[in-house]
């Protein structure tokens, strides 16, 4: 989804206990209940990291190609969109693996993309082996933000066929559907929490953005309409009745992938599933006629680029300012160009800037931990 349009919950400050006292007599029930003050300092962040999103502009990859005598499927080039497509884009890419019965398959990658195409692979009666060069938690999909996002730069408008929507909802809503089994297991891979998005102005009379320079890209498509029969709608919050510095604020509900136990739970059953990880490099495409397997996944992300000379994919740069996780607080908010997800596994700061197009065409992996800091400071001002 627009993560504009799911971002954000928070209280802090000064006035904050006052505030939840006023709250609980005012209200039959506080909706703020439990809700944690983030601590946001810069000596709490314990990392900085930087993921690079492969955005392609007609969409994911998910298609054959024959490598000699292998037959590969790829499944790459998801955008912000990886962990929440991927269990809709492995179903896609196992129909193609297993198509003439097959039964040993070669997964290339081990971010979310591997791991749910190998489980979906698994799931269907074949015998698996992941080969990477990285596992989590080194691989890019482990600085994920963490929030269900399935149409994040997904795609250009004008550069998708007019088939796309139609599959790109039944891979969101084949995704959201599996990810409802993850709901409540230890660890809380999994969970659903709230989204605070936050205005100095009422909603719909925002101020608007420069126009784009004429050398960009069309506009990303938006399809979260299409999914509006399973996701929670927004709700606004009357000035006054909200503990957070600006007038105007909206709320809604998403799914957050707590990205260190989800991870370390599908590696788990993939393995206790039979499943193999074996390390392995490789370089150019004819590298996989060195594998045993007939039929190869590849699910490299950001790695297709080089690996298959793929210049269809664009980076996109996003940085993470990782705060310490504090007990009790799983949340989002969202302000002006910042966003925080509050997660189990470290509170997630971000700069997002004004529009989708930033970090665009950046391939920087390089940390600023002088930007970073300046995030922190600037979400502690978020609150009365």
């Amino acid at each position: 989804m627009d993560r504009r349009a799911f971002l954000g919950r928070a209280i802090g400050g000064a006035g904050a206990a006052s505030w939840a006292a006023t709250a609980r007599a005012a209200l039959p029930f506080n909706p703020f209940a439990g809700v944690e003050p983030i601590r946001a300092t810069p000596d709490r962040i314990f990392r900085t990291t930087v993921c690079l999103r492969p955005f392609r502009a007609a969409g994911p990859r998910i298609e054959v190609e024959q490598v000699g005598r292998k037959r590969v499927v790829h499944n790459y080039g998801h955008g912000g969109s990886g962990w929440s497509l991927s269990w809709g884009s492995a179903e896609v890419a196992i129909g193609m693996a297993l198509a003439d019965g097959v039964r040993e398959v070669a997964v290339i990658g081990a971010g979310a993309l591997g791991i749910t195409a190998a489980l979906t692979a698994q799931r269907a009666g074949a015998s698996v082996t992941i080969y990477a060069r990285e596992q989590f938690p080194h691989v890019r999909s482990a600085r994920a933000t963490g929030t269900w996002s399935p149409d994040s730069r997904v795609a250009m408008q004008k550069a998708v066929d007019p088939g796309f929507g139609d599959r790109w909802e039944a891979m969101a809503r084949s995704s959201f559907a599996t990810y409802q089994s993850y709901l409540g297991l230890p660890g809380d891979p999994v969970e659903w929490t709230d989204r605070y998005m936050l205005s100095d102005t009422p909603f719909g009379q925002e101020r608007q953005p420069a126009a784009m320079p004429t050398e960009r890209p069309d506009d990303f498509l938006h399809l979260e309409s299409r999914l509006s029969d399973i996701m929670p709608r927004s709700v606004e919050m009357a000035p006054g009745t909200h503990p957070f510095r600006p007038a105007f604020v909206r709320r809604n509900s998403s799914l957050t992938f707590n990205v260190a136990d989800l991870a370390h739970q599908l590696t788990h059953d993939f393995l206790i599933a039979g499943g193999r990880l074996v390390p392995m490099e490789f370089h150019e495409p004819g590298d996989v006629t060195r594998l045993k397997q007939k039929v190869v996944i590849n699910c490299t992300g950001y790695g297709a680029r080089a690996l298959w000379r793929d210049e269809s994919i664009v980076p996109v740069r996003g940085q993470i300012a990782w705060l310490i996780p504090q007990a009790g607080a799983t949340y989002g908010v969202f302000y002006g160009s910042l966003s925080m997800l509050a997660r189990r596994d470290g509170i997630v700061v971000q700069e997002v800037g004004q529009d989708e197009f930033y970090g665009y065409g950046d391939a920087n992996e390089q940390p600023d931990h002088a930007a970073a800091a300046a995030s922190v400071r600037q979400l502690a001002q978020f609150w009365a």
